[in-house]
């Protein structure tokens, strides 16, 4: 690692080794103006390939004219300054780069033309190394998946490099898949902070600290690769973390709620514990499907087990709150008025956290992180909550129903005191 010090900045050497020691499979790595990522993505693939012979590349971006100018300039630095210019070939049509003691190949392509990448062959080895370059410009994970599965074959290794600066909004769904735990997945954060102001000159610096000084959020999103929301995100004080089994055998203020699908709804039960002292909503399992019959439902909640305390449901569906009682379950409607979602949404908001144990709890992260106000098309949003992707809310509004209205009954005796 020491002769790669002039190259790589502090804040990945631990992701050298990481990589070189084979720990994972996918690397994410994101991170703010300047933070180097991608220069140290080219180092490895360089790296990579000449240590691992019938080992070759693809790198994507979303567009391929953007190609030539970024990643391929990127991987020709890495060659020149790792001084081996003189054992790799670069072409331009097509785009490739050649390691001319084996033949083994950096190609390059782009995700606007899906054939291409679906028939990318290689004649020697396989293709180990991927880099997608500003994957959050990619229309989702399922398109990521899809290319994956075609280049991901014929060999014992992979390594796969997603680079991007995090956009602002919680929602984009690049924000929402890095917090999805996996065992062969590392996300990795880096900002210019840890880079040595040398490398990226004077001038940079004094932008930086120009804007830190002038548009803090600009600075913060920009080059602290911080999410700093849209301002129409409706919970702010969600926290997504790991609940241990530890931690839910003490749990002893249990909180239950069923949302009711309807014909393309899911069906939403969610269990959650409420420490009243620090305002603190832990959200740690979840039925959360389509097509569930009220039988089956209820079938699966008892599955969860410990299912004695009440449950709180929609109070517009007593066919199907019935369905549940003759199954043996304590539900019960909640209280509703002509306002119960705002307040609820409100009381929600109120917290000082709502804890999802995102693993536990998919679907219900999801919503909670990606429930935003809609815009007004002029820079401002309409009044009102969405009433849509807000299943798992809604069922978590319920569960909460006796918290919800023991508050809105002390706020009004305060008021009848008061006059």
């Amino acid at each position: 690692m020491s002769r790669l010090s002039n190259i790589v900045a502090p804040s990945f050497y631990g992701l050298y080794y990481d990589v070189t020691d084979e720990k994972y499979t996918h690397y994410w790595l994101k991170g703010g103006r300047g933070s180097t990522k991608s220069s140290f993505i080219s180092v490895m693939i360089i790296l990579g390939m000449m240590q691992n012979e019938g080992t070759n590349a693809v790198v994507i971006r979303k567009v391929a004219n953007e190609l030539k100018d970024s990643v391929y300039a990127q991987l020709q630095w890495a060659i020149d300054k790792l001084e081996v210019s003189e054992k790799w070939t670069a072409k331009l049509s097509p785009l490739e780069l050649i390691y001319t003691e084996t033949g083994q190949r950096i190609i390059f392509r782009g995700a606007d033309k899906p054939k291409k990448l679906k028939s990318t062959k290689v004649s020697k080895g396989y293709i180990r190394y991927v880099w997608y370059e500003e994957c959050d410009e990619f229309g989702g994970m399922q398109e990521i998946e899809t290319i994956n599965q075609s280049l991901m074959r014929g060999g014992p290794k992979f390594d796969v490099f997603y680079s991007y600066n995090p956009p602002k909004s919680q929602r984009n769904w690049v924000n929402t898949e890095v917090l999805t735990q996996r065992d062969d997945r590392l996300v990795h954060m880096s900002t210019y902070l840890t880079v040595p102001k040398e490398w990226l000159g004077e001038q940079f610096m004094i932008e930086a600290e120009h804007t830190k000084r002038m548009k803090p959020e600009t600075y913060k999103h920009n080059y602290l690769g911080e999410v700093t929301g849209t301002g129409g995100e409706v919970f702010t004080n969600v926290v997504i973390e790991r609940i241990k089994d530890e931690e839910i055998s003490e749990f002893d203020k249990i909180k239950r709620g069923v949302d009711f699908g309807y014909a393309a709804d899911p069906f939403v039960y969610i269990i959650g514990h409420y420490d009243s002292k620090r305002k603190w909503l832990y959200i740690f399992d979840e039925i959360y499907k389509h097509g569930l019959s009220n039988e089956r439902a209820a079938e699966k909640i008892k599955e969860k087990g410990n299912y004695k305390q009440i449950i709180y449901c929609d109070l517009a569906e007593p066919k199907s709150i019935n369905d549940l009682k003759n199954h043996g379950l304590p539900a019960k409607g909640a209280k509703k008025g002509p306002d119960s979602v705002e307040y609820g949404i409100k009381f929600l908001q109120s917290l000082e956290r709502i804890i999802i144990d995102n693993e536990r709890c998919p679907e219900t992260a999801k919503e909670f992180l990606n429930y935003e106000l809609e815009p007004d098309g002029n820079d401002g949003f309409k009044d009102g909550y969405p009433d849509k992707n807000n299943h798992a809310i809604d069922a978590v509004r319920y569960g909460m129903n006796d918290e919800i209205m023991r508050k809105k009954a002390r706020i009004v005796s305060k008021k009848e005191f008061y006059g």
